[in-house]
């Protein structure tokens, strides 16, 4: 896959904005900036279009801005012109599929259809945009083309909302999907970007879905563990497991077994996609990962990572769902 497209399959929610007036472009970058979506597909249906592209990008070089609903190669070549790093089309247009090719520039172009995925493969395309999304059947259509075209991946938009975004994203041949509820016209245009900013943190938030996984807590040595496990499991009902390493009491309480990372032990936050958790603390707000303590699955894919800092005393880290 394309390295802008990977990119944007850590970030996973694309904002697709239409924006009619130029000066509109760098507040509104700010604000996905500052909610936690340092990415942008600006629709060509606008006048504004290639100047809001400009203007992002010159003021926010760290975002990842495209050009959506580009329909043939004077559009590719204003886009790029302008600064855009990825092409966005609602229909699969061979000619502007291979123009972007020869330029080298990704494209993920409009499918709704097997033979629509068909004409992408030949072309050599391995994602394709799905559009409209829930008015072409939604995930369960996704999920029955997939089957057979094994090495597509999609980008769906049109429908995708705060309700049913995880459900889309949990599909792993899902990259990233567009949406525009976080961004929507009337905000813009009103200048309300404190409100595009909260929409776009709760968009953030929604597909992260961080909640407390359980808190570890050093013990001086197992018996000392045992002890502690078995006193809490007993007051609060909970069963005790002993493993190699620790003993929980139920899912919410580990006590280690001998000092473990943190002055006082440990806090494990559960995530949705520990990637995109990863990629969003990490290059939104700055926090920094100890890569020495990255466990992964069999598949190679990361399931558990620690925060290089201390909170409180306790050593912190992500766990995947």
């Amino acid at each position: 896959m394309n390295a802008v497209l990977e990119k944007i399959s850590k970030i996973g929610i694309v904002p697709v904005v239409k924006i009619d007036r130029v000066e509109d472009a760098v507040p509104l970058a700010k604000a996905l900036c500052q909610g936690g979506l340092p990415c942008a597909e600006v629709t060509f249906r606008t006048d504004a279009a290639a100047g809001a592209i400009k203007a992002m990008t010159e003021n926010f070089p760290q975002m990842c801005v495209g050009a959506g609903t580009v329909l043939n190669a004077e559009q590719v070549d204003a886009a790029v012109a302008a600064g855009a790093q990825f092409i966005v089309s609602p229909g699969l247009n061979p000619n502007t599929v291979k123009y972007c090719i020869s330029k080298n520039i990704p494209i993920t172009p409009g499918t709704s259809s097997p033979s629509d995925i068909e004409q992408a493969i030949e072309l050599g395309l391995d994602v394709v945009k799905f559009f409209p999304a829930e008015q072409s059947g939604g995930l369960a259509k996704i999920k029955a083309m997939a089957a057979p075209y094994v090495n597509m991946k999609f980008m769906p938009t049109g429908g995708i909302n705060a309700k049913n975004l995880t459900s889309y994203l949990d599909f792993k041949k899902i990259i990233a999907c567009g949406g525009s509820w976080m961004v929507p016209g009337d905000l813009i245009n009103a200048g309300e970007w404190d409100k595009i900013e909260q929409l776009t943190r709760e968009a953030v938030q929604t597909m992260l879905g961080f909640e407390l996984a359980h808190i570890g807590v050093n013990a001086e040595n197992a018996e000392e563990a045992e002890k502690a496990a078995n006193r809490f499991g007993f007051i609060f009902g909970m069963p005790v497991k002993a493993g190699n390493s620790s003993v929980f009491a139920g899912t919410a309480l580990e006590v280690m077994k001998a000092p473990y990372l943190g002055k006082n032990g440990h806090i494990a936050v559960r995530t949705n996609y520990i990637d995109r958790a990863v990629n969003y603390l990490s290059t939104v707000l700055g926090v920094e990962f100890d890569e020495s303590t990255a466990k992964k699955d069999a598949a190679g894919g990361l399931k558990a990572i620690y925060l290089k800092e201390e909170i409180g005393g306790f050593a912190v880290h992500l766990v995947q769902k």
